[in-house]
């Protein structure tokens, strides 16, 4: 591996800048596997595994037949083609791919928080394929996620679905066909209860109902824009002539999708009034909330959401760590699901994702969930809060080969995964993953051993110039020009000295002078 001039120890002027460098080399230092997508047969075969489909009931000793990265057969028996890839899960559980419903994994950047309504952005513009935290959650058996903008808006960025195609660029990452969201918030974040730059005034909504207005505000704008547009595209239908468009503006673009319903709203929440307050507007404007995020309190208007439609994301156990949670209860997710509300179990964390599973068993504890209530809530139901389950969710045929293989049951404390395969592809592998460690341990030590001794000043090297930026050669010394000595004034003899008796003679003298 060649080793980046930006990381050459020779040329970094600072300690902290070489820490830079061997920290760059060990966060790069990923599995050597990931470097590239992996390599998929056209057909693969897992067999004799216990096979939890979430649409049909538990498969023992069951098969799995995969082709062109598609489910193609689930049962006891599978007609499985001669050269297919035979992975055997012998005493093992297959589940559908994990799908976290809340996730800021694979983003460059989460917040535009310099205004409150920031819909010209977009999350798909700064995914960032080499995030450590998509392998690690592809360990925990997440397949999809919803990659959100963060809650420092009333109205913020626009997200995506993306699947965790490890090792792939930027460009594969999105999930093809899955519709495009846009973040909302309510509550403290938004309002910044504790948050403020100083020497800063603050910036508007700082309340709760300065929040509805912000939101208020911008859908009529948005309803005017797409009814300027609407009369434009009619007249121009009827070829009138010599017309001017409207003029284009991005921050309400996606807000007029909203309102023609081709873009979900998912919208962080803690408190009852502020649910409700957003259901009015939403009624109002004539769109629809697609999930409440966190909505911790969601228990406490549960016939309301499931009324309107609306999914709920919420956490697993996570209450009163600060005041607009501190009504939060661990019972919150199947009481809603109790009363008809599609409930997911999110993470909001790249490591909570790792454990989503054993997050969703929870709801057994606290709730009475059966097992297959609350494996439902991190794979069917949301991938129908954010409109993929035609392709994912379950184990059926037709859909995407999107799975996860655990070693014991998945909502086992003790489960932990084997594979975890998107489209017919083994994205993580625990063995090969294991055996692999020692490999790229002996590689990290080659490469700091080699950054280290680079670094090591040696005797007659000249210490640089600090004032001289890298990359910049030092500019040439001129010789330095003697200047001429200067002359020194000739000195004048000097009369001859005399003692005071010579003095008091010459006084006495004629002539003498006094």
């Amino acid at each position: 591996m060649r080793i980046s001039p930006l990381l050459n120890a020779s040329r970094l002027r600072t300690p902290f800048l070489y820490f830079l460098g061997v920290l760059c080399l060990v966060y790069l230092l990923v599995p050597a596997h990931a470097a590239a997508p992996p390599d998929v047969p056209s057909v693969i075969v897992i067999q004799n595994a216990t096979i939890l489909t979430v649409s049909h009931g538990t498969i023992e000793h069951g098969s799995i037949l995969i082709k062109d990265g598609k489910i193609a057969e689930v049962g006891q028996s599978v007609n499985a083609p001669k050269d297919a890839q035979v992975i055997d899960a012998a005493g093992q559980f297959v589940i559908p791919g994990i799908i976290d419903c809340h996730s800021h994994i694979a983003a460059e950047s989460i917040n535009e928080g310099s205004v409150s309504v920031s819909s010209m952005v977009n999350m798909a513009e700064i995914l960032n394929p080499e995030d450590i935290d998509i392998y690690r959650d592809l360990a925990g058996g997440v397949t999809s996620a919803n990659i959100l903008h963060g809650s420092a808006n009333s109205i913020g960025g626009q997200t995506l679905v993306i699947k965790l195609r490890w090792g792939q660029p930027a460009a594969k990452l999105p999930f093809e066909g899955a519709l495009p969201g846009i973040k909302f918030a309510l509550g403290e974040n938004v309002k910044r209860s504790n948050f403020s730059i100083p020497g800063q005034p603050k910036r508007y909504p700082a309340t709760r109902m300065g929040v509805e207005e912000t939101i208020r505000g911008a859908f009529s704008e948005a309803r005017d824009y797409k009814k300027a547009w609407g009369d434009y595209n009619k007249r121009f239908a009827a070829g009138e002539k010599n017309l001017i468009p409207p003029r284009r503006d991005l921050r309400l673009d996606p807000l007029v999708e909203v309102l023609e319903g081709k873009r979900y709203v998912h919208s962080h929440c803690y408190r009852e009034d502020e649910i409700l307050m957003l259901l009015r507007v939403a009624k109002e404007f004539g769109f629809k909330v697609r999930t409440f995020q966190h909505v911790l309190e969601g228990y406490k208007v549960a016939d309301e959401l499931a009324a309107a439609g609306v999914g709920a994301s919420t956490f697993s156990d996570w209450w009163a760590y600060k005041v607009e949670a501190y009504d939060a209860i661990p019972y919150n997710a199947a009481l809603m699901t109790r009363r008809g509300v599609v409930v997911s179990i999110n993470s909001d964390s790249a490591e909570e994702a790792t454990h989503l599973n054993q997050e969703a068993a929870k709801s057994m504890k606290f709730g009475g969930l059966s097992h297959d209530e609350a494996l439902k809530m991190v794979t069917l139901n949301p991938a129908m809060q954010l409109g993929i389950d035609k392709r994912v969710g379950t184990i059926d045929v037709g859909k995407d080969a999107d799975l996860a293989i655990y070693n014991h049951d998945p909502l086992s404390a003790y489960a932990v995964v084997q594979k975890t395969l998107i489209d017919g592809r083994v994205y993580f592998d625990r063995q090969r993953d294991i055996a692999e460690r020692s490999e790229r341990e002996k590689e990290k030590k080659v490469l700091i051993d080699k950054l280290k001794k680079s670094a090591e000043k040696k005797p007659e090297d000249k210490k640089p110039d600090a004032t001289v930026p890298i990359g910049q050669k030092p500019a040439e010394k001129k010789p330095e020009v003697k200047k001429p000595e200067e002359k020194k004034p000739e000195e004048k003899p000097k009369p001859p000295q005399s003692n005071g008796a010579d003095v008091a003679a010459a006084a006495v003298r004629p002539g003498g002078a006094l």
